[in-house]
C-alpha cells in the first residue's frame, strides 16, 4: 500500500555524493578555515600574549584589581607567581599573579642605589 519503489544508484553518483571529489571539499573549507584563523584564533592569541605580557611587567607601586574585585596597591613582589597586595592601610593579602584581574595605575620605577 505506502510502499514506494527504490531505485539503486549507479557507482559513480553514490562515491561522489552532493560535493563530488575530495578536491571540491578542500575549495570549501579552507576558506572557511582562514576566516575562522583571522577572526577567532588569531585575535584571541594576540589577547592572551598581551595580557601575559601585562602580567610579567607588574611591580612594587601599581594599583591591581583582584579577581574578585578587591582593588589594592602591590606591595611587594614575592616571586614569578605571587604578590603582596595591600588592600587597606595595614592589610594585606599574598595573591597569585594569575588571579590579577587588571591593572589600573602603573607605579613609579621602583630606584636602585648605584655603588659609587
Amino acid at each position: 500500500m505506502f510502499v514506494t519503489q527504490a531505485f539503486a544508484q549507479d557507482g559513480a553518483a553514490a562515491a561522489g555524493g552532493a560535493f563530488g571529489s575530495g578536491l571540491e571539499m578542500l575549495f570549501l573549507f579552507a576558506p572557511l578555515m582562514l576566516i575562522w584563523y583571522f577572526l577567532l584564533i588569531r585575535p584571541q592569541r594576540q589577547q592572551m600574549k598581551k595580557r601575559t605580557e601585562t602580567l610579567a611587567a607588574i611591580r612594587r607601586g601599581d594599583q591591581v584589581v583582584l579577581g574578585g574585585g578587591l582593588v589594592g596597591k602591590v606591595s611587594k613582589v614575592i616571586d614569578d607567581n605571587e604578590l603582596e597586595v595591600e588592600l587597606a592601610e595595614g592589610v594585606k593579602v599574598r595573591a597569585m599573579r594569575s588571579y590579577i584581574a587588571e591593572v589600573r595605575v602603573k607605579g613609579e620605577p621602583v630606584k636602585t642605589e648605584t655603588a659609587a
